[in-house]
């Protein structure tokens, strides 16, 4: 059996990929370099923010953004460049009661593009915050950045802001630091924990790493070599859990790289998120869709790899038909925005403590009934590419983490190596 399948024949992959830039030896030292990048200069951040600060009266609101303007004006963009998402973390609830950051302290959010640009804007979010959060002297890397031209702004709980277009290079496959200041005590943190990613909380004596990324959900660039964006819509299996922290290989990452800034990549996998139903992996895959896939900047694609959770967690009266009839949907609202829906294959569980008979034929029935056709657009077989051929209801060995559920390095690389290109844009194959 192929292990990609689709309606109509999916276009050659372009062929055989570049190793990954860093890979190996390499990338341990551009993280060792990183890391401490984060840190350094902590004091003199620290005094630069203690001469003084602007009391500028920014702007209120959910929402500020002027959608698609290019950053050298308000003309149109759409001969010479497009905006995408390069990056996204998305919000997934609040921190634990009790996680306070003292007035003053600077998030500095560690994070990793797809595409490159020559402008960017970030999206920062106060979803489940309980009073307004206010943030003054952003900045991507070095450069500031500003909301509604002021250097200080106030998001109110449940709202979000958009910030202006800043003129800075950013390189596809690059590392970029997103950090701001909270000058006040707010409401509770809005975060996406298990990043696999070290940031950092910055004040005036200490830098405090966090497995986490807080308040910011998007960078966008304003790039001219980008087709649009992908998005990565999943759960643990997409966000990462088993690959090595810091090293950027998740497989949204490693499509990202066969794509070579062709593409922006945006990964909405959160752990533990579920399909049909809330829980600590935040709200339900139905729900979240809209905002988490149909909202993101550039969109074009969509992966939906969600639905191993409602399998490996389910009671033992679930119907399968439940999971496909909800892939369906998403499938539908996709189209309505004109967007082509890839979906992909549950892959094994058994060896987890979860693992009983009625839950793997749960997963079974999906996987056949995506096999079938009339689910998606085209789809991947994930289960296929993954499964030990000597007993197919396990991961194979190499490819497996440890826990029998999520992937290391080296099954996400198969992952993102099982994916054709032509699949992102239906182009025939020639």
């Amino acid at each position: 059996m192929s292990r990609v399948a689709r309606r109509d024949q999916a276009g050659p992959d372009p062929g055989p990929r570049e190793p990954r830039r860093g890979y190996g030896a390499g990338s341990g030292l551009r993280r060792r370099a990183l890391l401490p990048a984060l840190v350094a200069g902590t004091a003199v951040l620290a005094a630069a923010l203690a001469l003084g600060t602007e009391r500028l009266a920014g702007p209120h609101g959910s929402d500020v953004r002027a959608a698609g303007e290019h950053p050298a004006g308000r003309e149109s963009a759409a001969a010479d460049g497009r905006w995408v998402a390069t990056w996204t973390g998305a919000p997934v609830r609040a921190a634990p009661v009790g996680t306070r950051e003292p007035a003053g302290t600077v998030v500095r959010n560690a994070v990793h593009s797809s595409a490159g640009g020559v402008a960017a804007r970030i999206t920062l979010s106060n979803l489940f915050g309980t009073g307004p959060l206010v943030v003054d002297h952003a900045r991507v890397n070095s450069r500031p950045v500003t909301f509604g031209g002021a250097g200080r702004v106030t998001v109110p709980a449940g709202g979000h802001v958009v910030s202006d277009a800043v003129r800075t290079r950013i390189a596809a496959d690059s590392d970029l630091v997103v950090s701001f200041r909270t000058p006040v005590t707010g409401g509770h943190i809005t975060q996406h924990p298990a990043a696999f990613q070290t940031s950092y909380l910055v004040d005036a004596r200490t830098a405090r790493p966090i497995d986490e990324w807080r308040y910011l959900t998007a960078v966008d660039v304003f790039s001219t070599a980008a087709s649009g964006t992908v998005v990565a819509f999943g759960d643990s299996l997409t966000a990462g859990s088993g690959s090595t922290p810091n090293a950027d290989r998740r497989w949204p990452d490693l499509l990202a790289d066969r794509l070579k800034g062709g593409w922006g990549v945006a990964n909405q996998g959160i752990s533990g998120n579920r399909l049909l139903s809330d829980g600590r992996g935040g709200v339900a895959g139905v729900t979240r869709f809209e905002r988490d896939v149909l909202g993101v900047t550039g969109v074009r694609t969509v992966i939906v790899a969600l639905g191993i959770n409602d399998a490996q967690t389910a009671s033992p009266h679930l119907d399968p038909q439940q999971v496909v009839d909800a892939l369906r949907r998403l499938t539908g609202q996709a189209h309505a925005r004109g967007l082509r829906v890839i979906g992909v294959t549950l892959t094994p569980f058994e060896g987890i403590p979860n693992f009983t008979r009625s839950r793997e034929a749960v997963r079974q029935e999906v996987n056949e009934q995506i096999r079938a056709g009339g689910v998606f657009d085209a789809y991947v077989d994930f289960d296929e590419v993954v499964r030990d051929l000597a007993a197919p209801e396990r991961i194979r060995a190499d490819y497996d983490s440890g826990d029998h559920l999520h992937f290391n390095d080296q099954g996400y690389q198969a992952l993102a190596d099982s994916i054709g290109l032509g699949l992102l844009t239906g182009a025939p194959q020639g």
